[in-house]
C-alpha cells in the first residue's frame, strides 16, 4: 500500500516537471520569433536614422516631420537651422528630421516638371 502511493507521488512530480520544461521552451521560442520579427529590424531602423541624423551638415536639404522642405544653413550638434523660402530661417530640433533629400527623392518631382513643361509646348 506505501510503495504504491510512493511510486505515484515519484509519476506525478516527473509528469509536471516536463511540462514546466515544455512551457519554458515554448515561451522561448515565442521570444525569439518576436525578437526576429519585431525588434531587430526596429533597432535596425533606429540605428539608420540616428546616423542620418549625426550626419546633418550644413548645405543639405531636408523634409521634417512636418512635410517642409528646408536647406540647412546652420547645423549644431542639437539644432539645425534651416531656410525654408529666401530669408525665412526655421529652428528646429535635429530630431524632427524626416529624412535628408538626395537626387533619388529629387528626381521624380524634376521628372514631374520635365513632364509638365514638355506638355505646355
Amino acid at each position: 500500500m506505501f510503495i504504491s502511493d510512493a511510486l505515484a507521488q515519484t509519476t506525478d512530480a516527473a509528469a509536471s516537471q516536463g511540462s514546466v520544461t515544455g512551457m519554458f521552451i515554448q515561451l522561448a521560442l515565442i521570444f525569439l520569433i518576436f525578437y526576429i520579427l519585431l525588434i531587430r529590424p526596429q533597432q535596425k531602423k533606429i540605428k539608420q536614422q540616428e546616423a542620418m541624423l549625426a550626419a546633418i551638415k550644413k548645405g543639405d536639404e531636408v523634409i521634417t516631420n512636418g512635410g517642409v522642405y528646408g536647406k540647412v544653413v546652420e547645423a549644431e550638434p542639437f539644432d539645425l537651422t534651416i531656410e525654408v523660402a529666401e530669408g525665412v530661417r526655421v529652428k528646429m530640433v535635429r530630431a524632427m528630421v524626416r529624412e535628408v533629400v538626395t537626387d533619388e527623392v529629387k528626381l521624380p518631382t524634376q521628372e514631374k516638371s520635365k513632364a509638365a513643361n514638355s506638355n505646355k509646348k
